[in-house]
């Protein structure tokens, strides 16, 4: 069994390459890391990291759910 025979895996597999606001997410994670270490642990970053990581799981699940 490989990794994208996996029901949920295989949906983010199917979403990554031609999908613009995936790609986005991927390449924004970094960034929202980076902020959290350079402007350390506060309400803002927690918010921030909190925020994202909504973003990133719901539209994954949208994603999922579409197709």
């Amino acid at each position: 069994m490989k990794l994208r025979d996996l029901p949920v895996v295989s949906y983010v597999f199917e979403a990554g390459a031609d999908d613009r606001v995936f790609d986005s997410l991927l390449l924004v994670g970094p960034l929202v890391i980076g902020l959290i270490v350079v402007l350390d642990r506060s309400v803002v970053t927690e918010a921030l990291a909190v925020a994202y990581l909504a973003v990133f799981v719901l539209y994954t699940l949208y994603r999922g759910i579409r197709e």
